[in-house]
C-alpha cells in the first residue's frame, strides 16, 4: 500500500497539494465540479464512457509506436507546442491516451490503448483510504481526480515495455496521465525530456526529467521553489512563438483589443467588460476569446455592439488571435506572456472580483504587464495611450531567454539542438 500511495501521490502532486486546495473555488472547479453530486456523476460517466467504452475499441497501431520518439500530448495546446519537432526529429510521432481530447488534432495522433485500465480499479478504495489518511481535505474535494488517475501508471508501464520508445518528450508536467507516463518511463529506463509549454507557478511538481528545456529565468526560479531539479536544464525561449516574432506589433494606435478569459473568470464580469469597452470605444474592435475548454455561450454579445467579435479558441491558435491585436486584457493567464512577445500591450484585469487570486504568475511584480484595478482606471489608461501605445516586448526577457538575443525567434533551433544531442547520448 505504501508503494501505491507513493506512486499516486507523485502522479497527483499538483491537484492534491495544499497550494491547489487553497486556490479559489473557481480554479478547482475547472478540473473538478464543486457539487458532490456532479462529481459522482462525472465518475459514473467516466466509468461508462471511458473505462467500459474503451473495452470495445481497438485503437493502437503498433507500427506507429515501436521504437519511436514519442511526443506525448494531453491537449491541443501541447500539440501546438511540440509541432516543430515533427520535422526536426523524423522518427518522432505524436502520442496520446485512447480517448484523450486533442481538439482538431484528434485524428492525427497515435493512440495508446487503455482497455486494460479498468482491471486496476481494485486499487481505488485502498488508495482512497490512504489519501483520506494523509490528504483528507484534498481527497474529499477531489475524489473524482483520484478516480480518473487510477490505472494510467500500470497500463503505461506495460506499453513502454512493449513498444520501447527511444525518448519521450513531454509538454505537460502536472496532469495525472502525463505524470503517470513520466513515472512509468523512469521505471522502464526510457529517457525523458520536457519542453515547457505554458507559464508555471511554485505549486507545480518538481522537475524530474532527464532534459528540461525551459523558457527563461522565471520558470527556472519557480521550479527551484517546487523542489530539487533532476536532469539538465537549458533555457531556450518559446519555440511555438518563433513563427510569429515577425508579426510583432509596432503600431502606436489602439484599434483592436482582445479579452483573453478562462474558466476562473465570471460570466457576468466578462460580459460587462466587453460591453463597456465596445460602448465606450466604438471605433475599436473588441474580440472576446474564451478558453478552449469553456463551454459558456457568449454569442449574445455579438448582438449588442457591431464592434464586438468572438475568437474560436478551438479553431484559431493563440498566436493567430494575438497577431490581430494592439492590446490584450486578461486575468491570471499565461496569454499575457505570449502577447508581450508580440509587442502587444498586455493589461492585467481581474474578471472575478468575488475570488481574488492576484498576480498568480508574477507578471505584475516582474513588470511584464500593467494592471488596471477597476474599469474607470482601465478606461483612463486606454484613453491616455490611444495613439501612444508602449513598446513592451523587451519586458519579456526575464520570462523568455532569447528575447533581444541572436536567437530571438529561433528557439526551435535551440530546442532541436539540445534534443538531438540528448537523443544521441
Amino acid at each position: 500500500m505504501k508503494k501505491w500511495y507513493a506512486i499516486y501521490s507523485n502522479i497527483l502532486h499538483l491537484h492534491f497539494s495544499e497550494g491547489f486546495l487553497n486556490l479559489p473555488e473557481s480554479a478547482k472547479a475547472a478540473v473538478s465540479p464543486t457539487s458532490p453530486v456532479k462529481r459522482l456523476l462525472k465518475m459514473a460517466g467516466y466509468t461508462l464512457v471511458r473505462l467500459i467504452g474503451n473495452l470495445f475499441k481497438q485503437v493502437e497501431q503498433p507500427e506507429k509506436l515501436q521504437g519511436k520518439v514519442w511526443l506525448y500530448v494531453v491537449s491541443q495546446n501541447n500539440y501546438d507546442s511540440l509541432y516543430f519537432l515533427r520535422e526536426g526529429l523524423p522518427n518522432a510521432v505524436f502520442v496520446a491516451g485512447q480517448s484523450k481530447e486533442i481538439g482538431k488534432y484528434n485524428q492525427t495522433v497515435a493512440r495508446i490503448s487503455l482497455r486494460r485500465k479498468i482491471i486496476y480499479y481494485y486499487k481505488f478504495l485502498p488508495l482512497c483510504f490512504a489519501f483520506l489518511k494523509y490528504k483528507n481535505r484534498s481527497t474529499k474535494r477531489l475524489t473524482d481526480i483520484l478516480f480518473d488517475a487510477v490505472g494510467f501508471y500500470e497500463v503505461y508501464l506495460d506499453k513502454l515495455q512493449k513498444y520501447k520508445p527511444t525518448v519521450i518528450v513531454f509538454a505537460n508536467d502536472h496532469n495525472a496521465d502525463a505524470r503517470a507516463m513520466l513515472l512509468a518511463a523512469k521505471a522502464s529506463g526510457v529517457k525523458t525530456a520536457y519542453i515547457q509549454h505554458a507559464s508555471i507557478s511554485p505549486i507545480f511538481p518538481p522537475l524530474e526529467y532527464d532534459l528540461n528545456l525551459l523558457e527563461g529565468q522565471d520558470a527556472l526560479e519557480k521550479y527551484k521553489q517546487c523542489g530539487a531539479i533532476t536532469g539538465s536544464v537549458e533555457l531556450i525561449g518559446m519555440p511555438k512563438a518563433d513563427a510569429f516574432v515577425k508579426y510583432r506589433n509596432h503600431s502606436q494606435s489602439i484599434k483592436f483589443i482582445g479579452i483573453g478569459c478562462n474558466l476562473m473568470d465570471a460570466t457576468e464580469e466578462i460580459t460587462a467588460l466587453a460591453s463597456q469597452l465596445a460602448g465606450d470605444f466604438p471605433e475599436i474592435t473588441v474580440i472576446v476569446r474564451p478558453h478552449p475548454r469553456d463551454s459558456r455561450n457568449f454569442e449574445r454579445l455579438l448582438h449588442s455592439y457591431p464592434n464586438l467579435k468572438l475568437s474560436n479558441s478551438r479553431q484559431v491558435p493563440t498566436f493567430d488571435f494575438l497577431k490581430e491585436l494592439d492590446v490584450l486584457l486578461s486575468g491570471n493567464s499565461g496569454i499575457h506572456l505570449e502577447a508581450a512577445l508580440l509587442n502587444i500591450w498586455s493589461i492585467y484585469f481581474n474578471m472575478n472580483r468575488s475570488e481574488e487570486l492576484h498576480d498568480y504568475y508574477g507578471f505584475i511584480s516582474k513588470g511584464l504587464v500593467n494592471e488596471a484595478t477597476s474599469y474607470p482606471k482601465l478606461h483612463d489608461m486606454l484613453l491616455q495611450h490611444l495613439h501612444d501605445k508602449p513598446e513592451v516586448y523587451k519586458r519579456a526577457q526575464y520570462f523568455n531567454a532569447t528575447v533581444g538575443t541572436p536567437y530571438d525567434g529561433r528557439s526551435s533551433e535551440l530546442a532541436l539542438q539540445h534534443l538531438k544531442e540528448f537523443i544521441l547520448k
